[in-house]
C-alpha cells in the first residue's frame, strides 16, 4: 500500500496530467479574458483586465491544486478500503478483486499466477493506519499551484505592459495559440504520436476556434 501511495504522488506530476491542465488553463484564461469587453462594455480598462486575467490563472492553478489533493484522498482511501478487503477474503475472491480493479488492458493479459503473486505482496505490504493526506501529497499540491499559474501566466504579460486593451487583447491571443500548439505538440511527441506537430497545429485550431466564438459573442 505505501507503494501504491508513493505511485499515486509521482502520478500527479505526470506529463499528460500537467501538459492537459496548462491547455485548460490557458483556454479558460483566454475565454474569460475575451469575454471581458462584453462584460464591460463601453468602460475597458487595462486594471480590471490584467486583474480578471491573472485571478483566471490564479484561481485555475488553485482548483487544480485542490483537486489533486481530492483525487490523492479517493485513491488512497479506495486503496485502503481495497487492502481490508482482500485481508479478509479467500484466495479465489481476492484474485477477483486484484483483477477487477485493473486496467482492462492489463487484466486481459494477467493469468492466475501474476494475480496470485500480487495477493500475496499486498498481504505482505503494511496496511496504512488511515487513508489521510500527508506532507508530500500538500507539496505536490503546493507544486502544481505553481506550475500551473507560471505555465499560463504569459496571457497576463500583455495587460502588464501596456495600457492598450485592445492591442494587449491581441497578443494575450496570439500567446495563447502559440502555447497551445508548444503544448499540444508536447502532449503530441510525449504520446508517441508519429507527427506531433499535427496535434499542436489541431489544438492551435481548436483555440483559434474558440477565440473566434467569444469575439462572435463581443469578445
Amino acid at each position: 500500500m505505501n507503494d501504491m501511495s508513493s505511485a499515486e504522488r509521482r502520478r500527479l506530476l505526470d506529463p499528460i496530467d500537467r501538459i492537459s491542465e496548462v491547455i485548460f488553463g490557458l483556454i479558460m484564461a483566454v475565454t474569460i479574458v475575451g469575454a471581458l469587453s462584453v462584460a464591460n462594455a463601453g468602460r475597458e480598462d487595462v486594471r480590471t483586465a490584467m486583474t480578471a486575467a491573472l485571478g483566471c490563472n490564479l484561481a485555475w492553478g488553485l482548483v487544480d491544486a485542490v483537486m489533486s489533493l481530492v483525487r490523492a484522498l479517493t485513491e488512497r482511501t479506495r486503496n485502503v478500503a481495497l487492502a481490508r478487503k482482500l485481508a479478509g477474503s479467500s484466495p479465489d475472491a481476492a484474485r477477483r478483486l486484484i483483477a477487477e480493479t485493473l486496467p482492462p488492458h492489463i487484466a486481459a493479459l494477467t493469468g492466475p499466477e501474476e494475480l496470485e503473486r500480487m495477493r500475496l505482496r499486498l498481504l505482505d505490504s503494511k496496511l496504512p493506519p488511515s487513508s489521510t493526506l500527508d506532507r508530500g501529497d500538500y507539496l505536490a499540491a503546493v507544486a502544481i499551484f505553481a506550475w500551473v499559474v507560471l505555465a499560463t501566466f504569459p496571457v497576463v504579460v500583455p495587460f502588464i505592459v501596456t495600457t492598450d486593451v485592445a492591442l494587449a487583447m491581441n497578443v494575450s491571443r496570439g500567446l495563447t495559440l502559440v502555447m497551445l500548439f508548444v503544448a499540444g505538440f508536447v502532449l503530441g511527441r510525449h504520446a508517441g504520436h508519429a507527427r506531433p506537430t499535427r496535434i499542436g497545429l489541431a489544438m492551435a485550431v481548436f483555440g483559434a476556434v474558440l477565440i473566434t466564438a467569444v469575439k462572435a459573442l463581443g469578445g
